[in-house]
């Protein structure tokens, strides 16, 4: 009977274990499995990054530009005295945007300057012993031709730092020499002799050549549509048209100053 009820348990107690396994079977499948789908998936989207750099395109940027100007013609001779040219440029210029953050720029620039100087001497009269006179008062109008190859570097959004180096080519229209005399007619007669000049005259109609070539450099930062840059201009050419003595020589040097608006 002992054994009767041994086995009667030992068929309970397997049962039992059954039922439980069986219950632990059917609540693991309806215990809800985690959503490995994101309702907003929008941040693993690659079309929500932004480029860093846009392809590049060929365009042409066009700008108005005007600024400050000086020029210092530099000169060994009586002839052509040392003078500081000082005025104002404005113009328009244009752009070829090429690959790799470079661009060549050229355009039409017109340039007005005005100088003055005075030129000593001792009196060759001996009734005067003071120093005699002669007073210029220059006018120069020229076309400016620049041609420049441009490097961007960009900084941050839309300002951007910018260097450029190229040659620009100055056309003389008129160099008006306005001349004050105060001379002894002793000391005048010499200095005619000198090939001084001693009434006013224009100086690209016989002394000065007409073509002005230089060499820049220069850079400044660019905001959005706006651009301040500064340069100086090496002159490469002597403008003198025609020596009269051996060596005789003028260079123009220059730096500028603008402000531009990118259209």
């Amino acid at each position: 009977m002992l054994q009767a009820m041994i086995s009667s348990m030992k068929k309970i107690f397997l049962f039992v274990m059954l039922a439980c396994v069986s219950a632990t079977c059917v609540l693991a499948d309806d215990v809800r499995k985690p959503d490995l789908l994101i309702a907003d998936n929008s941040f693993f989207d690659p079309t929500r990054k932004q480029k860093v750099e846009e392809p590049y395109h060929f365009h042409v940027e066009y700008r108005i530009e005007a600024g400050f100007v000086q020029g210092w013609q530099h000169s060994k001779n009586l002839s052509f005295p040392d003078m500081y040219l000082n005025g104002a440029r404005v113009g328009a210029t244009f752009t070829f945007v090429l690959p790799l953050h470079f661009g060549l720029e050229t355009g039409l620039l017109y340039t007005i300057l005005t100088g003055d100087y005075q030129q000593h001497f001792r009196s060759q009269s001996e009734e005067n012993t003071q120093v005699e006179v002669i007073r210029h008062n220059v006018l120069s109008h020229r076309l400016t031709i620049p041609l420049r190859c441009f490097y961007t570097v960009p900084l941050w959004r839309k300002l951007n730092l910018f260097f450029y180096t190229g040659p620009q080519l100055h056309i003389g229209l008129v160099e008006k020499d306005h001349i004050e005399t105060d001379l002894s007619d002793a000391t005048r007669e010499w200095v005619i002799a000198q090939n001084i000049p001693v009434e006013s005259y224009d100086r690209m109609s016989d002394e000065l050549l007409r073509a002005s070539i230089q060499w820049g450099l220069g850079g400044g930062i660019e905001w959005d549509r706006y651009r301040l840059e500064a340069g100086y201009d090496f002159g490469l050419n002597n403008l003198v048209r025609h020596p009269r003595t051996p060596g005789q020589h003028m260079w123009e040097w220059g730096w500028n100053i603008s402000v531009s608006f990118r259209l």
